[in-house]
């Protein structure tokens, strides 16, 4: 018995209202249509549903068994229905964001912000980790976007370039003397150099690039943390590699200056990663709408 949706919801109506007439209104059909819709639903289940007088109709005992199931469908019907409208005006819903604690901080947050203020009733989770982590709980379904540092070569996402960062070498008050000299590559390493862990994309970019000039670049201070990569240049540790728009801040107020090297340090894109070929919800599509 296949009975179609229709004519559960002809019956519901009917058994509400209590009358045909008030049902065929309520769905925008003829009375006769209505009857019709009963009857074939009467005549599936070899049993009669309503019982015809006067004022209209009055529900078998069978009938009564029946209605305890449909109304309970056409409640959770309602329901997802106002949950759909929701969701597609964003009155609801969920957004899992995932991204380095660094770019979290310095960019994410503030258009999380506007986001937010645009559509408060969305629930926001974020998860960090490095990019290998954020790749993972993207293909695992944990998050529904990441903010990484490109490139990404996966035929499973799709990287959507965002904006660019520029890295650079910094030095507080101790190294004083070399602020306003250009360095070469030698030059810099006789000094203590500060890195950020190895999985970085950052660590991994600026390593790359002293291996093309012949150098092997080999930290005296490895951390976890761009904050302390900001904090231990300030005190004097050695000159960290970070990425100047994290530290504009300091670099204005003379805490920390560039060092100034005789090679181009080319600027890294950041990209924002879904998985390819799947939906994204509405919230996802205004969230990178908002970004880019």
């Amino acid at each position: 018995m296949n009975n179609n949706y229709e004519l559960y919801k002809v019956f519901y109506w009917a058994a509400k209202t209590g009358s045909l007439t008030q049902a065929a209104k309520v769905l925008y059909l003829t009375q006769p249509s209505v009857s019709h819709a009963i009857k074939q639903l009467e005549d599936s289940f070899g049993i009669t549903l309503f019982y015809r007088n006067s004022k209209g109709v009055i529900l078998t005992q069978e009938g009564e068994v029946l209605y305890s199931y449909i109304e309970k469908s056409q409640i959770l019907i309602s329901l997802a229905e106002k949950q759909m409208a929701a969701l597609k005006n964003l009155d609801s819903g969920e957004l899992r964001i995932g991204g380095s604690d660094s770019l979290f901080k310095h960019y994410i947050l503030q258009h999380l912000e506007n986001f937010h203020k645009q559509y408060p009733g969305i629930r926001l989770h974020l998860n960090h980790g490095t990019t290998p982590e954020i790749i993972a709980l993207l293909k695992e379904g944990e998050i529904d976007l990441g903010v990484v540092r490109m490139p990404i070569s996966d035929p499973q996402l799709e990287v959507r370039e965002s904006f660019q960062l520029q890295d650079c070498f910094v030095a507080g008050p101790l190294y004083s003397e070399l602020q306003d000299v250009v360095l070469s590559l030698d030059m810099l390493l006789q000094y203590p150099i500060i890195l950020f862990s190895r999985n970085s994309r950052a660590r991994m970019a600026i390593t790359e690039l002293f291996q093309s000039y012949g150098h092997h670049l080999k930290p005296e201070i490895e951390v976890g943390s761009v904050d302390l990569l900001i904090e231990l240049a300030r005190k004097g540790l050695g000159i960290s590699y970070v990425t100047r728009e994290f530290v504009s801040k300091e670099l204005e107020e003379g805490t920390l200056f560039e060092i100034q090297l005789d090679v181009l340090i080319p600027p890294s894109h950041v990209g924002i990663m879904i998985m390819r070929n799947m939906p994204i919800s509405n919230a996802v599509n205004k969230f990178i709408e908002l970004v880019q």
